[in-house]
């Protein structure tokens, strides 16, 4: 049996009215299984914030985007909060925060030296926030716990305010959700309704144009396959793309692909030349922004890639993973059903099982990476438990690295 791990956490994007991650929230979590152990979590952030944070730097996490971190009481008047970066973090106010005389001085202090504010799950304005609302930029509204017959007279009570501020949605798991509350004049959505597949007829898939570019740069001068293959990682749409066209019978090859090192080789140099012409010709940019599909896709398969890295036995499975991961949000990149995205790439079967029923060892990895971005303590610690996936020193470790390298790519993917 496997310990429960001692801290992780979790990084869940929030998006504006266009669609573009602006921020993360990053939730810390103890590996305590039982009810919501406030001082537990309390230790895990000021843990990650201290010690792992420190090394990697939270930017790196972050990238240019803004980081949203809970905090209760105790948590606010601390020394961990002197770590973080004042322009760079938005210091969310959990409910359970009494507004008092010592905690507003207290954040109007944090803001004079750069810090914003959110007020967490309020469900109604009302007189205990008074003292608060003018420090406050940002006020997030659970819509699972929010009566919808309320949702408009909340809207409106904080249009009515004298200082602007912005309502963030969360918990916001449907397109319909997202809508109703666009509608509403919610300007920022959290929660995995971009993540879910929506079938369109003769949808296609529209791949990054800077990648495209850097790609081409790459086939023209003789670039090695290995850096070529590094590219494509960075374009989870391109990856299918290149896969899908080696097994084309145009190509006329009938192989298994392995990795994309080895679709590049069956392809060849004058093929693969052409069809990113082709493909940079037909392709129609819906902004230079990337999507945040292209993070998470990015960030699971780098973490699954790093789960095997570090088990012995599953070491030459490392590119099957990471496949794996970038491919586990293909249904909705391309907007059709897993088994109709991947019926025409000959994927391995370990690769296979995993995408569609989630089996085998690189199925139970990504089920890892899919409860650790939603912050599920319990199916987390189920996990670990039952299939010895990861030390629990090692997890939050990986983590870090795996959003590290997703972040890492919003820069290239962006063509900045």
């Amino acid at each position: 049996m496997h310990a429960a791990p001692m801290f992780w956490l979790g990084r869940q994007p929030i998006l504006d009215l266009t669609g573009n991650t602006v921020a993360y929230e990053l939730l810390f979590r103890s590996g305590d299984t039982g009810a919501a152990n406030v001082v537990d979590d309390r230790a895990a952030t000021s843990t990650v914030i201290s010690h792992a944070f420190s090394e990697l730097g939270l930017a790196s996490v972050l990238g240019q985007c803004r980081g949203f971190i809970n905090f209760d009481a105790a948590l606010l008047t601390s020394d961990v909060i002197e770590l973080l970066p004042p322009e760079r973090t938005m210091i969310e106010l959990l409910e359970t925060v009494e507004i008092t005389a010592e905690v507003v001085e207290r954040c109007r202090d944090l803001r004079s030296r750069g810090f914003s504010f959110a007020l967490d799950d309020v469900v109604q304005l009302d007189a205990a926030h008074a003292p608060i609302l003018p420090l406050v930029d940002v006020i997030k509204v659970d819509i699972k716990e929010t009566a919808p017959d309320l949702l408009p007279s909340l809207v409106t009570n904080v249009r009515t305010l004298p200082r602007r501020i912005k309502l963030l949605a969360e918990k916001v798991d449907t397109r319909e959700q997202a809508d109703y509350c666009r509608q509403l004049g919610f300007e920022l959505f959290q929660g995995y309704f971009f993540a879910r597949p929506v079938v369109l007829q003769g949808r296609r898939a529209d791949p990054s144009r800077s990648v495209l570019l850097h790609l081409l740069q790459q086939s023209v001068s003789d670039a090695g396959n290995a850096e070529i293959e590094a590219t494509f990682k960075q374009a989870p749409e391109l990856s299918y793309k290149l896969m899908r066209l080696v097994n084309s019978v145009g190509i006329g090859s009938r192989y298994e692909i392995r990795s994309l090192s080895h679709a590049l080789v069956i392809l060849g140099r004058r093929q693969l030349q052409r069809w990113l012409q082709v493909l940079l010709f037909a392709h129609h940019g819906a902004g230079d922004f990337p999507s945040p599909l292209l993070h998470m896709a990015a960030a699971r398969g780098k973490f699954l890639e790093l789960l095997c890295e570090q088990r012995r036995e599953l070491q030459e499975l490392c590119d099957q993973a990471f496949m794996t991961g970038i491919l586990s949000l293909l249904d909705t990149l391309l907007e059709m059903p897993m088994q109709e995205a991947i019926a025409d790439i000959a994927l391995p079967a370990v690769v296979r099982e995993a995408l569609l029923g989630k089996h085998g060892p690189l199925g139970q990895m990504l089920r890892l990476a899919e409860a650790l971005e939603r912050a599920e303590t319990e199916q987390v610690a189920s996990l670990l438990d039952a299939h010895d996936l990861c030390s629990t020193a090692l997890l939050p470790q990986l983590q870090i690295a795996a959003l590290s390298w997703s972040t890492g790519l919003g820069t290239t993917a962006a063509g900045s």
